[in-house]
Parts: structure tokens; C-alpha cells; sequence
């Protein structure tokens, strides 16, 4: 298993183990107790432990934030109990992933939105697709499949003075009636070559100015 899974694992008890610490805190504030006198719980404390396995108490400033203080509460613990804290999770992450689990299964529309993100904002360029003569919508009946080069991607590198002003003054309702657009679009600077087919009732054709041959932010 890799080191960054790990880390996560490690990361997310830690953060699990924070919210209950601190939901505890805040349930225990709203109750009033009485603290039991020094020498009894002092007594009680020495004659419940063996001298060798007695450990100092994890005191916590009691003035200073939660986070601080479970953040002295967790650096209190030993190597030996994180190991065993991280090895406890990892079998139980361990367990889930045999009985038909996911990897990492926090957050796991997190890659979704990002690989969305990434592709709206890739910059303007030429792509292609195979697609029937049908699908293009022209109106003709036939099966034969045609390179179809299309524009696709942002223009926010090419957005000059004129869009950012128009845009302000459409914000203004300067401008209501007319239909105009204050970003630059990714379109074709020129087009392919035409297209030539036979529908399917054996009539030939050919169309102009159907696929891209260049494109870029207009």
C-alpha cells in the first residue's frame, strides 16, 4: 500500500477522533460536576496502577482553544500508539475493500468535479468526432459516416478591453434589448474541405462548410 493512503487513513481518524473529542466537550460543558477532593483521587489514581505502567496526566491549558488543546492531546501519545491507532484503521480499511468496497471512499465525487473543472477550462482547440450523416441534423437519411472537426474549449486568455466593458455596462442595463455577448467564443476561423455522400436512397450530395478545419476565439 502506498504511503499517501496512509496518510489518508491517518488523516481521516485524526479528524474523526477531533470531532468526537470536541462534540464530547462541548455535550460535558453544559453539566456541572464536583470534583472529587485531591487526596482521594490522588490515592485512588496511585493504588489503581502498578508504579511501572503509571503515566503523567495529559494536562490541557484550560484557557486556550480546543484546537490547541487536542492538539497537545494527540501529540501526547506515543510512537507505539499510533502505530497500533494506524494499523486498527488500516485493517479496517482493509476489510472494506474485500467486502466490495471503494478506494478512498471519502469524498468520491471529489475527482468527478475536478475532472469537470479541468475540462471547462481547457483553452480553445480542434477536435473531431465520427459521426452518421443523420446525426448532423441537415435533414438527409443516410448510414455513411463522416469526420466531423469541431471547436471546443474557453477563451478567457483572449477577453480584451471590449468584453470586460460591455459586460459592465449590460450589468448597468445600458443595454436590454439587444442580444449581444461579452466573452469571446471559440468558433472556426476557417473550414474543411466538402463533403461528399449518397443518402440512403442513393442520391449523392455534397455539403459545404461542414467540418472545421481551424479554430480560435472570435
Amino acid at each position: 500500500m502506498k504511503v499517501w493512503k496512509f496518510a489518508a487513513i491517518a488523516s481521516m481518524l485524526l479528524s474523526s477522533m477531533l470531532s468526537i473529542l470536541v462534540c464530547r466537550d462541548m455535550f460535558n460543558g453544559s453539566r456541572t460536576y464536583s470534583p472529587l477532593p485531591s487526596s482521594l483521587s490522588s490515592r485512588a489514581s496511585s493504588s489503581s496502577l502498578p508504579a511501572a505502567l503509571r503515566r503523567p496526566p495529559r494536562a490541557l491549558p484550560r484557557h486556550s482553544s480546543l484546537l490547541t488543546q487536542y492538539g497537545s492531546l494527540f501529540e501526547s501519545y506515543t510512537e507505539g500508539e499510533i502505530r497500533q491507532l494506524i494499523s486498527a484503521l488500516v485493517e479496517r480499511y482493509s476489510q472494506a475493500m474485500n467486502s466490495g468496497g471503494h478506494e478512498l471512499p471519502l469524498f468520491p465525487k471529489a475527482g468527478n468535479r475536478m475532472k469537470r473543472a479541468r475540462a471547462r477550462h481547457k483553452p480553445c482547440a480542434l477536435k473531431e468526432l465520427e459521426v452518421s450523416v443523420s446525426e448532423l441534423g441537415l435533414g438527409y437519411e443516410s448510414d455513411e459516416t463522416v469526420l466531423f472537426r469541431y471547436c471546443s474549449g474557453t477563451c478567457d486568455a483572449a477577453v480584451r478591453n471590449y468584453d470586460l466593458s460591455l459586460k459592465s455596462v449590460r450589468s448597468k442595463r445600458r443595454i436590454r434589448k439587444e442580444k449581444v455577448r461579452a466573452r469571446p467564443c471559440c468558433r472556426p476561423l476557417s473550414y474543411d474541405d466538402d463533403v461528399s455522400f449518397l443518402d440512403a436512397y442513393n442520391r449523392y450530395y455534397t455539403v459545404n462548410e461542414l467540418s472545421a478545419k481551424e479554430c480560435g476565439c472570435v
